[in-house]
């Protein structure tokens, strides 16, 4: 897959070693690179904990605006948990819990940003990596793409906050047949389901993420930091019951932001509208 002029990083770039590869831009936007492409960038024990990791630093930058997560090469946006790591990580019941803590703690962290963050997706997105694209806001794929969650192949289960995000992308029917099927299904289904956000050409896939991208860093940063804290207390209290005073008030809350005294002056003068996330 060849850049044009969107993304900064470029495969020579990418550290041999480094299986994380994390980069800020210039445009506000920040690059999260599965770098394992010999190995369809399976993401080892330790790299759950390094997407933690730079998750954290990334909630405390307020010059990053959106998120874009991707795989190296040309064959694989992630196939999830390494394999390899399972005789030494992940053998019984007791490892299987400690390696979810890196594993979940992964995932929470990345659903919990404060910015927008698109998964830019081609080969294979399938098992944790499914699991992981779907803890991110956008999914852009490409024509060919492959999805799933085969756990019944394996023998193993997936995880309640997993089940809560496939179940509210798809629904509990197309949930059921993807993880007891165990099928691998292609971008045009996946995109049918809910699984992805939007279907693009293989060659327009950096392209279109990045435009998106740079058009949403232009946005207000408020307003997606709060969008998300919005959504997430429907997803998870759908019936709106006892909700905390600040939860009843949080969509009034902008309207007391400098950003949108701003934003309607420059409307009505017909101005451009800088959003300073204040």
């Amino acid at each position: 897959m060849n850049g044009v002029g969107y993304l900064i990083l470029r495969m020579d770039d990418l550290m041999e070693n480094n299986e994380i590869v994390f980069e800020k831009q210039k445009n506000r936007i920040a690059t999260i690179t599965f770098n394992r492409p010999d190995d369809l960038n399976a993401i080892s024990f330790d790299g759950w904990k390094e997407i933690t990791k730079i998750s954290e630093e990334l909630k405390k930058d307020d010059f990053i605006r959106v998120v874009v997560v991707s795989g190296s090469g040309d064959k694989s946006f992630s196939t999830g948990a390494d394999i390899k790591d399972f005789e030494k990580n992940r053998f019984d019941s007791a490892s299987a819990k400690k390696y979810a803590e890196s594993f979940d703690g992964a995932l929470d962290s990345l659903e919990s940003l404060p910015q927008p963050v698109i998964s830019m997706i081609h080969g294979f997105c399938v098992g944790g990596g499914c699991e992981l694209s779907m803890a991110t806001d956008l999914r852009i794929a490409s024509e060919g793409s492959q999805f799933g969650i085969p756990i019944a192949r394996l023998g193993i289960l997936i995880g309640y906050s997993e089940m809560r995000r496939l179940v509210s992308l798809v629904g509990p029917g197309n949930a059921s047949y993807l993880l007891l099927s165990g099928r691998i299904i292609d971008s045009d289904l996946a995109y049918k389901m809910g699984l992805i956000s939007q279907v693009v050409k293989e060659e327009d896939l950096y392209k279109a993420t990045f435009e998106l991208a740079e058009e949403m860093a232009k946005l207000s940063p408020l307003t997606h930091k709060r969008t998300k804290l919005i959504r997430d207390t429907v997803l998870k209290n759908p019936n709106l019951i006892n909700l905390s005073e600040d939860e009843k008030n949080l969509p009034f809350t902008n309207f007391d932001s400098v950003d949108f005294f701003n934003a309607r002056k420059a409307f009505i003068n017909r101005e451009k509208i800088r959003f300073i996330g204040e």
